[in-house]
C-alpha cells in the first residue's frame, strides 16, 4: 500500500479546465463512494476548491493510470484533454505536497488561510462517507498539527494577503473612494465573508448580500450593515451596484449576460468591477465582452497578489523546513507499519515452531524419556529451527559481501562486527 495524490491547480490548469473537474458539494458523497470503489483503491479523500481538484488516495501499486482516467471519466471529459494538466506525487512527495497544501505554500495566495479549513472540510466529508482509514486517518491528523506549528512559528499569515483583500484592493484601485460605492456580494461562505469585511473596513458605502439560503445572506449582511437578497432577486438589484464580487459552489452560472446587459442600460452605461472567485465560475465568460464591465477571475488576481507577497518569502522557506521535518516524521511512522507486519509473521511462525518441538518433546516424556534429555532436546531443537532461515541468509550476505544486511544483523543482533563475521 502506498500514497498517491492526484490532481491539477491554478499552476497547471487554466479556469476552464478546472471548473469542468470541480466536485461540487452536491456529488462529492457519491464521487468518494465510487472512486473507493475503483479496484486497488483502499481509502480515499478529494480536496476541490477554485484553485484545486486532488485525489488523495492510499492506493495498491499501479493505481495511478486507472485513478487519472477516473477523474477525467468521472466528469464526463476524454482522457487526453485532461491528462496534460495533472501531476502525481507518491509517499513522500505525498506527504509533502499535503503539508504544504494545507499551509497555504501551494496557494494562489502565499500563505492564505482559507485551504487549512477547506482540507479539514474534505477529510470530515471523506471520514463520513467511509472512505478513509488508518493511512489516511493519521496522514491528516498529522496536516493539521503541522499547518498550526507552521502558523504558529513563522510569520506566513502575516499581513491580510488573501483573494478576497485582492480583490477588494483591486476594486479600491479603481474606484478611489468607495463610500460612494455599492457592493454585491454573491454568495455567503468564508471568501465572501472575508471581502465583506475588507469593504467594510475600507468604507464601503452599501453591501448587497445575494444568497441562495437568504438566512444566512441577512446573517452576514447584519455584521457589516448591508441588507439580504435570495438569488432570484439579483437582477432587480443589479442596477445598484458598482462592484460585484462572487463565490458560490453553484454548478452553473447565476449571473448572465442578459442580465448585465439590461443591467448597463438602467445605469445608462456607468461601469460595473466583477470578480468571479467561482469555480465553475458564477458570471459567465461572456460578460466580460461587454464594454463597460471589468470582469476578473481568480487567474486575474494573481498579478494584483504577487505585490502583497514579498513580506511572506522568509517565512515561506522556514515553512518549508518544518515541513521537510516533519514529513520525514510520517514516513518513520509509514515504514513502521511494515515493520509491525513482519514482527507479526516473525512471531507468528516462531510460535508455530514453538508448537511443533513443544509436541515432539510432550511425545518424548509419554515415552518415558527422562525429563532432562527432553528439555536439552526441546531447547536445542528449537533453537536450530528458530535460526536456521536467519544463518542461512547471513552466510549467503557474507559470500556476496552485503555490508548492508551484515551492517543490519550486527545492529538488530547487538553483536561485535568482527565475532559475527567470524561466526557466519
Amino acid at each position: 500500500m502506498k500514497l498517491l495524490v492526484l490532481g491539477l491547480n491554478h499552476k497547471t490548469a487554466p479556469v476552464d479546465i478546472r471548473e469542468r473537474l470541480a466536485f461540487g458539494p452536491d456529488i462529492i458523497a457519491g464521487a468518494l463512494r465510487d472512486l473507493t470503489g475503483c479496484e486497488g483503491v483502499l481509502e480515499g479523500v478529494i480536496l476541490s476548491t477554485c484553485n484545486r481538484t486532488e485525489l488523495y488516495c492510499a492506493v495498491q501499486d499501479g493505481a495511478e493510470e486507472m485513478l487519472r482516467r477516473w477523474l477525467s471519466g468521472f466528469h464526463g471529459i476524454e482522457h487526453e484533454r485532461v491528462d496534460p494538466f495533472l501531476y502525481a506525487h507518491a509517499d513522500r512527495d505525498a506527504v509533502v505536497h499535503l503539508l504544504r497544501v494545507s499551509s497555504g505554500l501551494d496557494s494562489l495566495v502565499l500563505g492564505e488561510p482559507q485551504i487549512l479549513g477547506q482540507v479539514k472540510t474534505a477529510y470530515q466529508t471523506a471520514s463520513d462517507c467511509s472512505a478513509t482509514g488508518k493511512l489516511l486517518g493519521r496522514l491528516f491528523q498529522h496536516t493539521f498539527s503541522v499547518a498550526k506549528t507552521v502558523r504558529t512559528e513563522t510569520a506566513i499569515g502575516s499581513n491580510p494577503v488573501s483573494v478576497a483583500f485582492a480583490a477588494v484592493n483591486l476594486a479600491r484601485q479603481i474606484f478611489s473612494d468607495l463610500s460612494k460605492q455599492t457592493a454585491l456580494l454573491i454568495g455567503a461562505g468564508e471568501t465572501i465573508e472575508l471581502a465583506a469585511r475588507h469593504l467594510h473596513n475600507n468604507g464601503i458605502g452599501r453591501i448587497i448580500v445575494a444568497n441562495r439560503t437568504v438566512e444566512r445572506a441577512h446573517d452576514l449582511a447584519a455584521q457589516f450593515e448591508g441588507f439580504a437578497i435570495s438569488l432570484t432577486e439579483i437582477a432587480n438589484h443589479l442596477p445598484e451596484a458598482d462592484i460585484v464580487i462572487a463565490s458560490t459552489a453553484s454548478p452553473l452560472p447565476v449571473l448572465g449576460k442578459g442580465t448585465v446587459e439590461r443591467a448597463l442600460k438602467k445605469r445608462k452605461h456607468r461601469p460595473i468591477f466583477m470578480v468571479d472567485i467561482a469555480v465553475p465560475r458564477d458570471i459567465e465568460p461572456e460578460v466580460g465582452e461587454l464594454s463597460d464591465v471589468y470582469l476578473y477571475t481568480v487567474d486575474d488576481l494573481k498579478s494584483v497578489i504577487d505585490e502583497s507577497l514579498r513580506s511572506r518569502q522568509a517565512a515561506a522557506v522556514q515553512a518549508e523546513e518544518i515541513i521537510d521535518f516533519h514529513s520525514g516524521e510520517f514516513m518513520a511512522w509509514l515504514r513502521s507499519l511494515d515493520a509491525a507486519g513482519l514482527i507479526q509473521d516473525y512471531r507468528q511462525r516462531s510460535e508455530e515452531l514453538r508448537d511443533e518441538v513443544l509436541a515432539r518433546a510432550k511425545r518424548q516424556l509419554e515415552a518415558g524419556k527422562p525429563p532432562a534429555e527432553v528439555l536439552n532436546f526441546l531447547a536445542h531443537t528449537l533453537t536450530n529451527k528458530l535460526l536456521h532461515a536467519p544463518s542461512s541468509r547471513l552466510r549467503q550476505a557474507a559470500r556476496d559481501g552485503d555490508a548492508v544486511i551484515l551492517d543490519a544483523a550486527n545492529e538488530l543482533f547487538q553483536l561485535a562486527p568482527e565475532r559475527m563475521q567470524s561466526n557466519v
